[in-house]
C-alpha cells in the first residue's frame, strides 16, 4: 500500500452560522456541504457563499448530475438544487448513514460505526452490495474509476484508495494530527473536499495523478 501525507491546498470556513460540517459533494460549479438544519453551497474561487436549501442535512450528500441526495437519519432525499424541493426518500441502510457518493447509476453509502460502504439502488434503498472497511467510514467518493473513502477515529483522519470489489486499501493520503474528514467528494480532477466536522471548515486538498495512484 502507497502511504504519504495529505496536501491541504486551501481552507474555507469556517462559515457563518454553521457549527459542523458533515457532507460535501460538488456539481461542477459549486460545493455543497451538510450543515445539520440546512445544506449551503460555495463558490470554491472566491470561498463566498451562493445559496442555502432549509433541509434536514445531518450526514453524507451526493450529486448525480441533475439532483441532490442527502442522508438525514433513518433516510435518504432526493432534492431539486434549483426550487430545494425534496422530491422523494428512500430509506437509508439501517444502522446509520456517513457517507454519500453517486457512481454507475447508483448511490454509495458510507456506514460510520458499521464500517461499511454500501452500494444502494437509488429508487428503492435495496442494497446491491456491500463493502468492509477496518475504520469508521466517514465520507465516500468515486472518481475516474477509483473509490476512496475517508476515516476518523480519535485524533486520526485520512482517506484511503479501496479495491472496489474486496475493500483492500491500495493508498492512504494521512492528515494532519488534528484534522478531521467528515465528508469527501472530487471536484473530478486533482482536488479532493473534504468537511471537517465541527471546525465547520471545508478543505481543498490535492488528488495524488491517476498514474502516480496507479502504479501503487
Amino acid at each position: 500500500m502507497k502511504r504519504s501525507a495529505a496536501e491541504i491546498l486551501r481552507e474555507y470556513g469556517p462559515f457563518p452560522g454553521v457549527d459542523r460540517v458533515n457532507g460535501v459533494t460538488y456539481d461542477g460549479q459549486h460545493v455543497w456541504f451538510a450543515a445539520g438544519d440546512k445544506l449551503s453551497a460555495f463558490d470554491p474561487a472566491s470561498g463566498k457563499t451562493v445559496r442555502s436549501i432549509d433541509v434536514a442535512a445531518h450526514a453524507g450528500t451526493a450529486f448525480d448530475g441533475r439532483h441532490l441526495f442527502q442522508l438525514a437519519d433513518d433516510r435518504i432525499q432526493k432534492i431539486d438544487p434549483k426550487t430545494g424541493r425534496v422530491l422523494a426518500t428512500i430509506p437509508a441502510p439501517s444502522g446509520g448513514g456517513s457517507g454519500l457518493a453517486w457512481a454507475e447509476g447508483t448511490l454509495w453509502v458510507g456506514q460510520y460505526r458499521n464500517r461499511k460502504i454500501h452500494q444502494v439502488d437509488p429508487e428503492t434503498g435495496k442494497i446491491l452490495r456491500s463493502i468492509e472497511s477496518n475504520r469508521f467510514v466517514t465520507g465516500v467518493s468515486w472518481v475516474e474509476g477509483e473509490l476512496w473513502h475517508a476515516t476518523w477515529e480519535g485524533e486520526e483522519s485520512e482517506l484511503r484508495r479501496i479495491d472496489p470489489t474486496s475493500g483492500e486499501v491500495l493508498e492512504s493520503l494521512a492528515m494532519p494530527p488534528g484534522v478531521a474528514v467528515s465528508g469527501l467528494e472530487s471536484d473530478g480532477g486533482d482536488r479532493f473536499f473534504c468537511g471537517g466536522g465541527s471546525s465547520a471548515k471545508v478543505r481543498a486538498l490535492r488528488r495524488p495523478r491517476r498514474g502516480a495512484a496507479a502504479g501503487s
